[in-house]
């Protein structure tokens, strides 16, 4: 007997998958973890354990969706949480906090009067663990105190001061001794950085140099960035990688140098980083990790260093076309934040493809002219949604 498909039925096959952007970030314990990953989140363990074997799935109740464009994840290492922003397009106000002991969610409510969380840039400081950012020309700080779990009396942005810079500036932040370095700056000289004292709360009037090893300078372009930790104390280092991939670049803030180490394997302008101590690690849009192996202070041990593959991750989220659509898995609701109800733009790094940016343990991105591939996928999901839809239903009539 020929049984005819129901309207529900129909309408379930033309329903396009939501794809999800996940973020990579450590812990306090330096485990490295995959959130949003094939619609679940996944720890790999520290790095002698990334070459084998398969990730832990960690996927549990309260999570946000990881639906939002640029979502970022930074660790606060004194309290061993991990803070996701961006993580629901539905609250693009909220920030979700993991307590890493606890292995649990919670989702703390901001306030963001004139901060604008469709178009902004942060990093989170090390020794104070308060978000500094950049949104529309206007520096903002947003205290995260001691926090693990949300505070039922929620957060505010607050406005500091306007910013020197142009308002065509696309950041590129980077933290390291408790200060923001600002690279690619439009009329600063190529490999110099605008720096924001974040304890005193100014900019210093000149820019800093960091100079390679023969003289040659940073390349004047946009790319990411990613602080490395220490065991203990604040950040000497981070690691900047333009968005031709063609380097791996690492200020030191102590001696005002920078090293050249091999780019990434993956060229991915829409990749996003984060760093660990030993580590520099890459999550590219395909939803594949890799990391390269980083001693800090052994420059001939770095020269030899070559990017691999996060085999754990691998084994439990293959890369591929279907990487970043999520699932069912529980996750975070409620009513809207106070901000913009969209935003785009990881402790890690950004990729380009939003307006917000990020840098510290995990945050870096910007707008540029490319197409977002996220959005053209979302299109092109719902443009084959009708086509399907409409196949269907001529198919439908036939029978009939």
């Amino acid at each position: 007997m020929l049984r005819l498909p129901t309207l529900a039925s129909l309408l379930l096959l033309a329903v396009p998958h939501v794809l999800a952007d996940p973020c990579v970030v450590f812990d306090a314990n330096f485990n490295l973890y995959t959130f949003g990953l094939n619609g679940k989140d996944w720890n790999a363990g520290t790095q002698d354990s990334w070459t084998s074997g398969t990730a832990q799935d960690i996927t549990a109740s309260g999570r946000p969706p990881f639906d939002g464009t640029g979502t970022t994840c930074y660790m606060a290492q004194f309290y061993n949480a991990i803070y996701v922003m961006n993580g629901d397009k539905a609250n693009p106000s909220d920030i979700h906090i993991y307590d890493a002991a606890a292995k649990s969610w919670s989702t703390q409510k901001v306030t963001t009067g004139s901060f604008d969380p469709s178009n902004f840039d942060v990093i989170l400081d090390h020794d104070t663990n308060v978000f500094y950012g950049l949104s529309k020309g206007e520096v903002f700080f947003l205290n995260m105190d001691s926090l693990k779990a949300a505070n039922p009396a929620g957060l505010s942005w607050t406005d500091v001061e306007a910013s020197p810079f142009d308002a065509s500036y696309e950041p590129v932040m980077a933290l390291a001794q408790n200060h923001i370095h600002f690279l690619n700056v439009p009329g600063t000289p190529a490999g110099d950085a605008n720096i924001f004292v974040i304890h005193f709360s100014y900019f210093q009037p000149e820019p800093q140099a960091f100079p390679l090893s023969d003289g040659s300078a940073l390349p004047a372009t946009h790319g990411q960035t990613a602080s490395f930790f220490q065991e203990a104390g604040v950040q000497q280092e981070f690691a900047f990688i333009p968005d031709d991939g063609s380097a791996t670049y690492v200020i030191n803030v102590e001696n005002n140098s920078t090293a050249k180490l091999p780019g990434p394997s993956t060229k991915d302008p829409k990749a996003t980083y984060a760093a660990g101590i030993t580590s520099l690690i890459q999550l590219d849009s395909t939803g594949a990790v890799s990391f390269l192996p980083y001693k800090q202070g052994d420059a001939a041990t770095n020269a030899a260093a070559a990017w691999a593959k996060v085999a754990n991750v691998a084994a439990a989220a293959p890369p591929g076309p279907n990487s970043n659509a999520a699932n069912s898995s529980p996750s975070a609701s409620g009513p809207s934040g106070s901000g913009t109800p969209s935003k785009t733009g990881s402790a890690g790094s950004k990729p380009t493809s939003g307006t917000q940016n990020m840098s510290g343990g995990g945050v870096d991105g910007t707008t540029n002219n490319s197409t977002d591939s996220s959005s053209a996928l979302r299109s092109v999901g719902s443009a084959s949604a009708l086509l399907v839809l409409a196949g269907v239903f001529g198919i439908f009539a036939c029978m009939l």
